[in-house]
């Protein structure tokens, strides 16, 4: 793993987080606890602040990012970003998934419980109500949340607790609070 300290900021992250062996984070990262950062992930807070609750899973080759002077990036409690998603500059409110290959742009705020579509792209400073499923390019709202996939996304965050723990001594488990 890779941890770098710029502009006097180095990341900070809170017990039984995992992160894979080559997950990058930068500069002025906070996240709590019991979360994971997977291979080839980069967190790059060189250019503004990142603050990631706890039990948060940021999948294979995602992205989180922010504008400087303009924008940074929030990840609530038990979010989870799917594999090479990316997340610039955007508030992701409790329990919501960013889906696979998509992109959040600067200033969006994705409520609670809510869903972005693999592939999706949501553009600047769209606002997305909580338990909404946002999907297309541009992304648009393309009804609920059905209860079925609502429970399955409330189980994500522990399942990822449980994958990280696979991976327990083979991999770099920290904690610097």
């Amino acid at each position: 793993m890779l941890i770098k300290t710029v502009r006097g900021f180095e990341p900070l992250f809170g017990k039984g987080c995992y992160f894979a062996e080559n997950a990058t984070l930068v500069g002025d990262v906070v996240m709590g606890k019991n979360c994971s950062v997977w291979f080839q992930a980069v967190i790059r807070g060189d250019v503004n602040s990142i603050r990631i609750g706890d039990q948060v899973n940021i999948q294979d080759g995602a992205v989180i990012h922010a504008t400087f002077g303009k924008s940074f990036t929030v990840l609530e409690d038990r979010v989870s970003i799917g594999h090479n998603a990316i997340v610039h500059g955007a508030h992701i409110c409790e329990g919501a998934l960013i889906g696979m290959s998509s992109v959040v742009m600067d200033n969006v705020v994705v409520g609670a419980g809510a869903v972005v579509a693999a592939g999706a792209v949501v553009l600047e400073g769209t606002q997305i109500p909580p338990g909404m499923l946002y999907a297309g390019v541009p992304a648009k709202q393309r009804g609920e949340v059905r209860a079925d996939l609502a429970d399955h996304l409330s189980a994500t965050a522990d399942r990822y607790v449980e994958y990280a723990d696979w991976f327990r001594g083979s991999e770099v488990w920290l904690s610097l609070s």
